[in-house]
């Protein structure tokens, strides 16, 4: 019943938020498309609570910089994006072209000045990845990516990719890590709802000046290892590192 509920007000709040935004891309400037976006995304995290048991917690603020960052998240869930846009009033996100198959959705990224890029990666998703953040970066938003580039089930990682290095290097940001165990409670693009707390976690801001290699690693450690805790916390079960899986 809790997934039922929770999934009528999921396309409900979905389908409406979404044409009050498709209507006020005719106005100028994104103030109007951030208003219902900041609103969508609260009354999801609402949602969550309240239908579908999922209580967020959040930690870790204290480690967000007053200068804009880059946050480089963990991707477990659908669910994900709601509850970190939630705690901002104007952020920045890359995603994945994905979502433009979706009728106007195109029209509303492209008005809300999301970083939308190629799925397949390589040299050109690269390109876009740094034209289209660069807009971002001169207006002094804090940028949003998931650095593996896929939704990953608890346990579990993809390869990292290195348009986060590219963003941290260009722009001379540091990056936040944020790790989170909401894929234990709503997994991936499931149904299916568990009850539970949630855990969304701000770690340590990583320095500018690392080379590739060195900040590769640091991130997925940070994320990973965080992550991994926070799940063995949630279900009282021993750590377990995370294993890689295919792209």
């Amino acid at each position: 019943m809790r997934s039922f509920l929770f999934a009528s007000a999921y396309w409900l709040f979905s389908i409406f938020y979404s044409l009050m935004a498709l209507l006020l891309t005719v106005l100028p400037g994104r103030r109007p498309m951030l208003w219902v976006i900041q609103r969508y995304t609260r009354r999801m995290v609402w949602a969550m609570q309240h239908l579908a048991g999922i209580r967020l917690e959040v930690r870790g603020r204290e480690h967000i910089p007053s200068q804009p960052v880059i946050f480089a998240a963990k991707h477990q869930s659908w669910g994900d994006g709601y509850c970190i846009y939630s705690q901002f009033n104007d952020l920045a996100f890359v995603t994945g072209d994905h979502l433009e198959k979706f009728p106007f959705m195109s029209t509303i990224l492209r008005k809300l000045g999301a970083i939308v890029v190629n799925n397949c990666g390589g040299i050109e998703a690269r390109k876009a990845l740094a034209d289209r953040s660069q807009k971002a970066s001169d207006d002094g938003r804090h940028i949003l990516i998931y650095p593996e580039g896929h939704l990953s089930a608890p346990g579990t990682y993809h390869r990292y990719r290195s348009g986060v290095w590219h963003m941290y290097r260009n722009f001379n940001r540091p990056v936040v890590p944020v790790a989170t165990n909401l894929g234990l409670f709503w997994q991936e693009e499931r149904y299916d709802k568990s009850p539970g707390t949630a855990v969304l976690e701000f770690m340590e801001a990583i320095p500018t000046g690392l080379d590739k290699n060195e900040f590769m690693a640091l991130l997925q450690t940070r994320i990973e290892t965080q992550t991994q805790t926070l799940i063995s916390e949630a279900t009282g079960t021993p750590f377990q590192p995370s294993t890689i899986v295919s792209d």
